[in-house]
Formats: C-alpha cells, sequence, structure tokens
C-alpha cells in the first residue's frame, strides 16, 4: 500500500501553545497594624490579683515577640493558600488546555445522530457474549436490530423467519428419518433448503434461493448484506447466505464453519468420510479449494497468515459481528472514535480478521486527515506535510498509518476489484466446475440412499416408534431487544 511520508530530517519536535496562561489575581497582602491588640487586655479575675506583676518593660517586649511571631504564621498561610490556589487554577487551566488540544487530534463525535444510542446498545450486548458459546441467531439479531434502531416489526420479522425456516427443515429431517447424530445428513438438509425447492405433501413450501447481483456490496443500500433481508426477499449474497446456513445449523444441531476469501465467504462441513466439503451457496452447488484459489488473489502469504480458507471458530465469527457492527454504523454514520472501539474488540477476539485491520486502517486515516484540516496542513501536498514535524501527535498518527500499511502488505491481501470478483464468481457455472459439484452431490445422493436402507432394514427387523420431538423454535431473547 502508498505509504504517507514526511521529511526524515531529524529535527527536535516540541507541542505549539495554543494560548498564554493569564496573569491570576493575587490577593492583598495584610497589614500588620490592622491587627487589634490582645496582649494589654486587663483580666480581673479574683484569681490573678495575688500574682505578682512582672516588670512592664519584660511583658511589653515578650508580648511583641509572641505579636509578631502570630503575624508571621498568619502571612505565612495566607501565602501557602494563595500558592497552592494559583497552582490549582494553572492546573485545571492546563487540564482544560491539554482536552481541548486532544480534541484536535480525534475524530468528531456522532452521538447526537439519531440512532447512534442503538449502535452504543449493540456493542454492549455482543460484548457480553462468551466467544465460546453464544447464539450467532441473536449476534447476528443484534447488528441488523441497531441498524433499524430497535424497530419492533422487524424484531418479529427476523424471528418468525428463522421459526418458518427452521420448522421446514426439520420436518425434512424427520420424513427421512435422519438420525440425530448424522451430521453430515442434517447440513445437507440444510444446503437442500437453499439450492433446492421445498416440497411437502406435494406443495412448495419453501423456494430456492437466488443470487442478488443488484448493488451486491450494498453500496446504496447496506439492508442488502442483512439476513432478515435475505429472509424477506429469498434473495441474498455471499455474506448474508453463509450467516443464515450458520444460524439455522445452530438451531438443528448441525456442525458447519464459516470459511472467509477475498470479497466473498462461504461453508464447510464435514461429511462421512471425514472430507470437508464447501458449499456455495449462491449458486447451490458443491465447490472445491481449486475454485477458491483458481480466483487468482489468494498469495501464499495470505494462507500462511490465516486470512483466508480457515475454518472460523465461534469466537473468529463473533470478531466477524463486530466488524459487521462497525461496517453498518460507518455506512449510516460515517467515522468517529466508536468506529475505532468495536474494530479494537474484533480485532481483539481475532488479530488475523483482515476485514477489521482494513477498517481500522481506514479510521485512523481519515483522523489524521481530519487533524491536518483543523491545523491547516494540506496533507495531501508533500512539502506542506513537512509541517506535522511540529505536532508530535500527527507524527505519531502517520506512523501508525504506515505500520499498518506494512501489516497489510506482508499479511499477503491484495484487493480484488468488483469485474473481476464477478467474473469469478460466474466461473463456478463452467462445466468444469459444475462436474465436479455434480461428482460430489452424486456421491451423497448414494451415501444418503445406502443410508435409508440400513434404516429399513433396522425397522423391519425391529419396529421402532417414532419420538415426537418437539423442533427447537428460536425466539429473541428479552435482554436483547
Amino acid at each position: 500500500m502508498q505509504k504517507i511520508y514526511f521529511s526524515s530530517i531529524l529535527l527536535p519536535l516540541s507541542l505549539l501553545g495554543f494560548s498564554q496562561i493569564p496573569n491570576l489575581p493575587t490577593r492583598e497582602q495584610p497589614n500588620p497594624n490592622t491587627f487589634q491588640n490582645y496582649s494589654d487586655k486587663n483580666f480581673n479575675s479574683q484569681k490573678n490579683q495575688n500574682i505578682p506583676a512582672l516588670p512592664s518593660s519584660f511583658s511589653n517586649s515578650n508580648a511583641s515577640r509572641v505579636h509578631q511571631q502570630n503575624m508571621m504564621m498568619v502571612q505565612n498561610d495566607l501565602k501557602r493558600n494563595e500558592t497552592e490556589e494559583k497552582v490549582k487554577k494553572q492546573q485545571i487551566y492546563s487540564d482544560e488546555v491539554q482536552k481541548q488540544e486532544s480534541k484536535i487530534y480525534l475524530l468528531n463525535s456522532l452521538a447526537n445522530k439519531e440512532g447512534t444510542k442503538a449502535y452504543y446498545s449493540a456493542f454492549n450486548n455482543l460484548s457480553k457474549f462468551n466467544p465460546e458459546d453464544y447464539s450467532i441467531a441473536d449476534a447476528v439479531f443484534i447488528v441488523e436490530n441497531a441498524y433499524y434502531n430497535n424497530d419492533k416489526n422487524f424484531q418479529s420479522t427476523f424471528q418468525s423467519g428463522i421459526q418458518k425456516a427452521v420448522k421446514i427443515i426439520q420436518n425434512q429431517i424427520s420424513s427421512k428419518k435422519i438420525d440425530e447424530t448424522d451430521n453430515s445428513s442434517k447440513n445437507l438438509a440444510i444446503f437442500q433448503y437453499f439450492a433446492e425447492n421445498t416440497k411437502q405433501n406435494g406443495k412448495i413450501v419453501h423456494k430456492a434461493m437466488k443470487y442478488d447481483f443488484e448493488d451486491y456490496m450494498g453500496i446504496n443500500d447496506y439492508s442488502k448484506m442483512f439476513v432478515s433481508k435475505l429472509m424477506k426477499s429469498n434473495t441474498g449474497q455471499c455474506h448474508s447466505m453463509p450467516l443464515l446456513y450458520l444460524i439455522l445449523a445452530e438451531q438443528i444441531g448441525a456442525e458447519a464453519f464459516l470459511v472467509m476469501s477475498p470479497n466473498h465467504s462461504y461453508i464447510r462441513y464435514m461429511d462421512d468420510s471425514g472430507e470437508m466439503l464447501s458449499l456455495e451457496l449462491t449458486n447451490g452447488m458443491f465447490s472445491a479449494n481449486s475454485f477458491v484459489l483458481n480466483s487468482g488473489y489468494i498469495k501464499s502469504e495470505a494462507l500462511q497468515n490465516k486470512l483466508y480458507m480457515q475454518n472460523l471458530s465461534k469466537k473468529e465469527v463473533l470478531s466477524q459481528t463486530f466488524v459487521d457492527l462497525a461496517s453498518g454504523y460507518i455506512h449510516k454514520f460515517g467515522y468517529d472514535e466508536f468506529v475505532g472501539q468495536v474494530l479494537n474488540k474484533a480485532l481483539e477476539l481475532n488479530p488475523n480478521n483482515i476485514n477489521a485491520t482494513l477498517w481500522k486502517s481506514n479510521t485512523n486515516q481519515i483522523r489524521f486527515q481530519e487533524a491536518c484540516k483543523r491545523l491547516g496542513i494540506n496533507y495531501e501536498d508533500k512539502q506542506e506535510l513537512q509541517n506535522i514535524r511540529n505536532y508530535p501527535n500527527l507524527v505519531d498518527q502517520l506512523q501508525e498509518i504506515n505500520n499498518e500499511f506494512d501489516k497489510i502488505d506482508q499479511s499477503g491481501f491484495s484487493v480484488m476489484p468488483p469485474e473481476d470478483y464477478e467474473q469469478w464468481l460466474s466461473s463456478l457455472n463452467t462445466a468444469e466446475n459444475k462436474q465436479k459439484s455434480e461428482e460430489i452431490a452424486e456421491r451423497m445422493r448414494i451415501l444418503n440412499a445406502q443410508k435409508q436402507k440400513e434404516i429399513q432394514q433396522k425397522q423391519k427387523l425391529k419396529p421402532i416408534l417414532p419420538k415426537k420431538e418437539t423442533p427447537k423454535v428460536y425466539t429473541i431473547p428479552k435482554a436483547w431487544l
């Protein structure tokens, strides 16, 4: 990535003062002559009448000395209080100057915009999740619900959409007498829900899902990225489809994995032979690793650094959920320091999350540009950019940006243009890839046919009464509403 440079000549760096500290008012020094003299008071108590009187010279001298000591103590107390008050005021002023100065180097807060509070709440709720044990359905709901600003109609639609899909898949599993421990067959049932029309009692209860080629990156309408949009329209893309698959797998107790590749994500699961099968939900086909590698945008460094083609753990999926939260916030409101907070959480969960790294780099660049504008520095002019040496905070920001560029370059990441992505995705429909998909599908059909025969033979030997199982019904926890 192209770095931003400034002069490497070593010059002393120092903070510029933003204003002079004003002369604070001082208190008027006390005049000793104004203090009342109590030393010659005549106390006519009976007890004191028998005490012999001291010489007047001794009495006057001693009283004067005590008076002077008292005056010195009073003056010292006043000076000390005055000094402490002055230091206190100077500290308050200094803190205020530093506070105002720090704002120069930070992004303006967008907290006053309507809807941001829903995102703050979503971040807090996601942060409460146990990264190793949480509901993916809840995580996705929290992200999308924030975008819709906690809309009640959305909440109802999201919940009912998942319940309906789970019921259809559970009915298919029951009708085929698929065992609860058969992970491969349960995944196949979910895959068929995406790839084929689902019939029950001779009627189509669900049509095959289709890829939405229109604004599939959500540039004009970010809700195109959402699972809720997919459930509503039955069309989606490589972001929403794998997420819905994971949700449904979670609901019926199947194990599946999210896998990332450049500009893309897909699903893997393990079949009965221990082989990992890749599912391309965008066109309802099985795919091979060679298809992903043939995109031409996966470098060996990216594989070594585990950027792509890795089965993501639940913790790593949660990291990506925080990225989705930040991305929705950016698309709806823009950049502020909250975005950086969310992305830091994503990288805390998965330091290899390249999407979080890229968004964070963008955030840091925009923060630097805004600070330069406030200080009257044209960051696009190389000569004028040298002026940042007078502002150590700007120097530090630029150094962090360049360090991130180095990290991204060394990770093996490369930008995949949209036109190349579309061409690569459509290449899955070539005769060669179709043949591979059909071969895998045929193998799965044969395995399932064998399983069905085994089940029928067991039933002939010993009739087993079917268990009445109640399908898992997804409900949104009240804590997230």
